[in-house]
Parts: structure tokens; sequence; C-alpha cells
């Protein structure tokens, strides 16, 4: 059985007199301990399907199960527990709290959870060892992707989430922040998905979801993922 199971997933929202139907139908699988990335373009679905899979959101008709438990059923005390226990969340801005410094920002994560990390082990691990004290103005933004990643992962969830990870980015840097990603999928056994409209990261992973208008129209699996260091945009 699949660690993740997204079943005919409808999400619409009200506008107006009209509603705007976001997912349509949509369905794929994830594997545990296994890298699955979802393409799509601006608008496809594939950002309100990692909103719904991390219990920031709700679906409005389908079944969405993680672990064996479908959380569609969720209440909202429930989805905040999902939330601090299971999840960890790694977005395209970094959202980190500017007047606390990197350990800090990953401290505030571990002290919500039930069984976190070490938070200066995690740090140490992204590769910010000598950089525990900094301040998020004292660091680049590469430096600031890893202190949210490693924000995300000191939290010892049970499944990592990345919205667009490089998105703000240069390309060397992003290459260096999706191998992160990569190896913490690998050497962690961490269940990792990464939503990106770039194509050419599909060989990076496991499966490869790809969305269109709200609607999955593909999954491939790859039983042997490129490392970043070999993938060319």
């Amino acid at each position: 059985m699949a660690y993740i199971e997204f079943d005919h997933v409808v999400k619409e929202y009200p506008s107006g007199t009209s509603v705007i139907r976001a997912l349509d139908e949509a369905s794929f699988t994830a594997e545990q301990g296994k890298l699955t990335v979802i393409l799509g373009q601006s608008g496809a679905g594939k950002t309100t399907a990692l909103n719904i899979l991390g219990g920031m959101d709700t679906a409005t008709s389908g079944h969405v199960v993680v672990g064996g438990t479908d959380i569609t059923g969720f209440n909202h005390k429930e989805q905040i527990t999902y939330r601090r226990n299971d999840i960890g969340f790694v977005f395209q801005f970094y959202n980190l709290v500017p007047n606390l410094t990197a350990l800090e920002n990953v401290e505030l994560a571990s002290q919500i959870c039930a069984n976190p990390f070490d938070p200066a082990d995690t740090l140490r691990k992204v590769g910010l060892g000598d950089r525990l004290d900094n301040f998020p103005a004292q660091l680049s933004g590469g430096e600031q992707q890893r202190v949210s990643i490693a924000r995300a992962i000191a939290k010892n969830p049970k499944l990592l989430l990345c919205d667009e990870p490089t998105g703000a980015l240069d390309y060397e840097t992003g290459k260096e922040v999706l191998q992160l990603l990569q190896d913490i999928c690998l050497r962690e056994g961490m269940t990792v998905v990464i939503i990106t409209h770039n194509s050419a990261l599909a060989p990076m992973a496991h499966a490869v979801v790809r969305f269109r208008s709200g609607k999955v129209v593909s999954q491939d699996m790859n039983e042997h993922p490129t490392p970043i260091a070999d993938i060319e945009w």
C-alpha cells in the first residue's frame, strides 16, 4: 500500500456566483521513504494538492490517506496535531523569523513536536555548523533555505513537503539545495514531495506526477533517480 493515496480529490473555491475548481478528480500515490516530484505550470493545482496533503487546506470531496490515516475527515484540532507532528514544510521564500538566529529558528520548530532531532546537529547536517548564531539577514539566500530545510527536518516529520524550494535561488545554489533534499530522502529514508514547474528535475525523483488544469495527467516511476549534479537545465 502506498504511503500517500490521493484519491479522486476535488477542491472548489467560491468565486462570486460561480465556483473555481482547483482540483478536478485528482489522483496519485507516493511511496514511503521515496522522493516524489509534482510537476505543473502555474495554476495547474499542484500547490493546492500540497496544501491539502499538509493539512493546511481541506478537500471538497475525495479522500487523502497518509500513512494509513484518512486525513480528509480531520477536524480543526486534528489538523493542527497532524501539521505539528507529521509534516515538515519548506517554502519558496524561507519564512524565517528575522530576529532569531539560525539555531533559534530551528529550535522554534523542534519545541512544538513530539520527537524532534537536535537542532544544532540538524544544522550541521545541512552544512551550517559554523552559522548557528547568525541571523537571517547575515545569511545568503541558499543558507537561509538550508535553515528552512533544517527547521523542517528537525521536527523529525513523517512527510517533508517542499513548495518550489529553489524558486528564489540562483541556478548553482538551487542545485545545491535540491541535492540536499535528494540526500535527505536517500540517507534518512524520509518521504519527500517537491512541487515545481521545472520539468528538467523529473529524473531526480522516484516518482513524477504531472498536473494540468487541476487534473493528474500522468504518473511515472523511476527506480534509479539521477543525482542533481548530473542534471542540467
